[in-house]
């Protein structure tokens, strides 16, 4: 670490439970990151500010005026432009330490396979459950850790998944395969906030298990209503039925 470096992370650093050893593991990690919306964008800033060394980044959407309500990695004159390539310009801007990789493609297949096992972890900031239930198989295949979460009217959930650590379920144990696709902004609407509440959470959350302080969402689901600012833990527990992570 540099001289300039140790300036620019030096308030995370004389945090006790960080220090050098801490900052470092961020800035050797490599943090893949499925999304460029509302979570992918305050997600990305917050570790790309913190100093994660790489942030791998899919999306293969273009930046609309509707979104710049809630996406803040882009801005008016990014309309049109790839999501992904947006938010890349924005992250350089913001650490031009951190190595940003970008792809304007869906993530699927064997590809998605190849990225998730050279991830140290994995950010679902998606909105579908199939891409959802997707990154789920590949994180418990190559036993990558996987921040997940989503953000819909005034509500907003996160949860982290561990596979092969702390008897941690998986997005699967949580969510049964065959159940309603999830509900999507364009359709029921969201408050601008709620997206970078819950982004920020995630990267929170992906730095704690990086650098292994903490206690992270392992096993417990966070839901927050933003109408009456009200937070609520449900405990989760692995299912041994589960057809993704189960024994069965």
């Amino acid at each position: 670490m540099n001289d300039q470096q140790l300036l620019r992370y030096s308030r995370q650093i004389m945090l006790p439970q960080i220090d050098i050893e801490g900052q470092q593991k961020l800035l050797d990690a490599k943090v893949l990151i499925i999304g460029a919306g509302g979570l992918g964008s305050p997600a990305s800033m917050y570790l790309a500010a913190a100093g994660i060394g790489q942030i791998t980044l899919y999306d293969d959407d273009q930046v609309d005026l509707s979104n710049l309500q809630r996406q803040i990695a882009h801005n008016t004159d990014d309309i049109g432009m790839d999501k992904v390539i947006s938010t890349r310009n924005t992250l350089k801007k913001l650490n031009p330490d951190t190595k940003v990789i970008v792809h304007r493609e869906r993530l699927v297949g064997e590809r998605l396979d190849r990225e998730v096992e050279n991830a140290d972890i994995v950010l679902d900031c998606s909105d579908n459950f199939n891409t959802r239930f997707a990154i789920n198989r590949a994180c418990v295949n190559h036993r990558t850790a996987l921040i997940s979460g989503a953000a819909i009217r005034f509500e907003g959930q996160v949860s982290v998944f561990t596979p092969g650590c702390d008897d941690s379920p998986c997005y699967n144990c949580l969510y049964s395969s065959e159940g309603e696709e999830l509900q999507r902004c364009s359709t029921n609407g969201v408050i601008a906030p709620i997206t970078g509440i819950i982004g920020s959470i995630q990267a929170l959350e992906a730095m704690k298990v990086i650098m292994t302080i903490g206690a992270p969402l392992t096993g417990r689901l966070l839901l927050l209503d933003g109408l009456t600012m009200e937070w609520q833990t449900m405990k989760l527990r692995k299912n041994p039925a589960c057809p993704t992570c189960g024994t069965g």
